[in-house]
């Protein structure tokens, strides 16, 4: 008899996020990084705006899940682009990615967020363009 671990399973569904009948794959810091270095995508930062003046992704957009939740529009260099999600961990960027799909967006997020990005050695710019921290 042949038995599937329930592991491998759940691992699989947490690296798919259906909205409707699509199902967007999620990235890895890495991978997002590439993405939008090459151009194929924008990054999205959905956290508030202390956290993003804390530390975020150069190049990055910034628009909070809170005002994406109220039906605030997608910033302009964002429309009709594909969109990748960020937030601290990466649960609002799950919500955002729902949210955004819902709207006609391709969107996906990354997984483990900014505290990801920073552990992978991705570059992180405060304020003052200096190096920035996760707040």
């Amino acid at each position: 008899m042949f038995f599937r671990s329930r592991s491998r399973s759940r691992s699989r569904s947490r690296s798919r996020i259906r909205s409707g009948s699509r199902a967007s794959r999620r990235l890895d810091p890495v991978q997002a990084h590439q993405r939008v270095a090459q151009g194929q995508a924008v990054l999205l930062d959905v956290r508030e705006a202390a956290e993003w003046a804390a530390g975020h992704a150069p190049d990055a957009l910034h628009l909070p899940l809170s005002r994406l939740l109220a039906g605030e529009a997608l910033p302009p260099a964002a429309q009709g682009r594909h969109v990748v999600t960020i937030c601290r961990s990466g649960r609002r960027s799950r919500q955002a990615v729902e949210i955004l799909t819902g709207r006609g967006t391709k969107a996906t997020d990354v997984t483990g967020g900014m505290v990801a990005w920073a552990r992978a050695g991705l570059p992180v710019v405060g304020p003052d363009g200096d190096d920035g921290a996760i707040a």
